[in-house]
């Protein structure tokens, strides 16, 4: 019992501590000092410490776990789809937006060592690679190696996100269907379905910023 009370109060801890990193990035605020993030989080620096080497090791963690909480959320979002295609392409489109809705989060993404593990277990990555392997199998997509497929899908996102946040004149929702229609050729579809499916309409998603859903599933 005394053990399960301690494992419970040290997962509360870590818990505080990467709300509170994730507050700190969706402000921008990436050289807060570690005292100031173990104050929001209120727990001591000690406590700190004992989950993290570092401030940017944190930061790191606060990313994965706001990268799944994303991936969580793009599923709710495809709910009912049973075109792996389909889906594969409402979350690149959701995905490719947020760089322009949230640019202080995205800029961590695309600079974080994250963004280009695309062989982790969590977030992103292994949602991509679940529908790009369904579409194979269904025949809609012409891909001979899934992983190399992911890592091109991986490759083009993050390069997209920073065109979008160093660019800041340039039409964020184009830019991002252009690209869409260029990886779905890419990954065999015709172009005359890849224009179909990128002129689907969205899911409302005006009121739901990703740095509310990032922090508040946290």
């Amino acid at each position: 019992m005394a053990a399960d009370r301690l494992e419970r109060r040290k997962a509360r801890t870590r818990a505080a501590l990467v709300r509170a990193a994730q507050t700190f990035l969706a402000d921008g605020r990436l050289t807060a000092p570690v005292l100031e993030i173990t104050q929001v989080a209120d727990v001591g620096m000690g406590s700190f410490y004992n989950h993290f080497a570092s401030k940017e090791e944190l930061f790191e963690a606060a990313v994965d776990d706001a990268l799944e909480a994303l991936g969580a959320y793009l599923d709710t979002l495809t709910v009912g789809m049973t075109d792996p295609v389909e889906k594969f392409t409402q979350s690149f489109r959701l995905t490719g937006r947020l760089f322009r809705a949230e640019p202080n989060l995205s800029r961590v993404f695309v600079n974080s060592a994250v963004a280009q593990a695309i062989t982790t277990e969590r977030g992103l990555a292994p949602r991509s690679l679940r529908d790009i392997e369904e579409a194979v199998r269904s025949g809609r997509f012409d891909v001979e190696d899934t992983e190399l497929a992911l890592a091109l899908v991986a490759g083009t996102l993050t390069a997209l996100g920073r065109v979008l946040l160093d660019r800041p004149d340039r039409n964020a929702e184009e830019a991002v269907d252009n690209t869409a229609v260029r990886v779905l050729r890419a990954l065999g579809v015709s172009v005359d379905e890849a224009t179909q499916l990128v002129a689907r309409p969205l899911p409302d998603t005006e009121n739901v910023s990703a740095a509310t859903v990032l922090i508040t599933e946290a």
